[in-house]
C-alpha cells in the first residue's frame, strides 16, 4: 500500500495493466454482479434532478424499475446502490445496436443534456473506494469479465492508474493524482517491473 495524502492506495493500481476493451466485454460490468453501482446521497439527489433528461435514453424496463423503486436502494450490505432491473442490470443500462451496454446517464451527458457524467463509482471502475474514519482505501477490483481489459492494458503497456487518470482526478483532485504519478515513478525506479 502507498500513502497518498489521506488515502491508502493498493499496489495493484500501479502494478496491474488495464484498458477497457468494450468491443470484447460489451460493458458487462453494468449488468453483472449482485447489486447496483455504489452511489452517494448527493449523487442520488443529482440523478433524481436530471431524471427527466435521462429517461429518454433508458430502456422501458429501466424506466419502470426507477418509477417503482426509485433511482437507488440500500443493498444487503447496507450500501446505497443504483436500482436494478429484475435483480440484474443497472436500471440506467441501455444497449447499442451491437449489444454493447451503455450508460443512459453518460449518453445524456455526452449529448449535452445534463451536467453529470455518471456516478463516480462507475467512472472509477475497476477501482473501488472504502472510506474509513481517517483515510480512504483505494483498491483495484479484479473480475473475470475484465480479463480482456488486463490483456489489452498489458499489450498497450498501460497501467491501471494511468488508464484511470481522469476518474482518479475527479475523485481526489489534480494534486493527489500528480503525487500518485510521482510516487509510481519512484516505486518503479526502486522496484523495476519484470514484465
Amino acid at each position: 500500500m502507498l500513502e497518498i495524502q489521506d488515502t491508502l492506495v493498493s499496489l495493484d493500481l500501479l502494478e496491474r495493466y488495464f484498458c477497457c476493451d468494450l468491443g470484447k466485454c460489451l460493458g458487462q460490468c453494468c449488468i453483472e454482479g449482485d447489486a447496483g453501482a455504489p452511489v452517494t446521497e448527493d449523487e442520488v439527489k443529482k440523478i433524481e434532478e436530471i431524471l427527466p433528461q435521462v429517461r429518454p435514453y433508458m430502456t422501458p424496463a429501466g424506466v419502470r424499475a426507477v418509477e417503482d423503486d426509485g433511482v437507488a436502494y440500500v443493498d444487503e450490505e447496507g450500501d446505497l446502490v443504483t436500482t436494478l432491473v429484475d435483480g440484474a442490470q443497472c436500471a440506467f443500462t441501455t444497449f447499442g445496436p451491437d449489444g454493447m451496454c451503455l450508460c443512459a446517464i453518460e449518453k445524456a451527458w455526452r449529448d449535452g443534456k445534463v451536467d453529470f457524467m455518471k456516478p463516480l463509482s462507475c467512472h472509477l471502475y475497476p477501482v473501488r473506494l472504502t472510506k474509513y474514519p481517517t483515510f480512504t482505501a483505494v483498491n483495484l477490483h479484479r473480475w473475470n469479465i475484465c480479463k480482456c481489459a488486463e490483456i489489452l492494458g498489458k499489450k498497450q503497456g498501460l497501467r491501471a492508474y494511468k488508464f484511470l487518470r481522469g476518474p482518479l482526478t475527479r475523485a481526489f483532485g489534480e494534486d493527489w493524482y500528480n503525487e500518485l504519478d510521482l510516487t509510481a515513478d519512484e516505486y518503479f525506479r526502486q522496484y523495476p517491473s519484470e514484465d
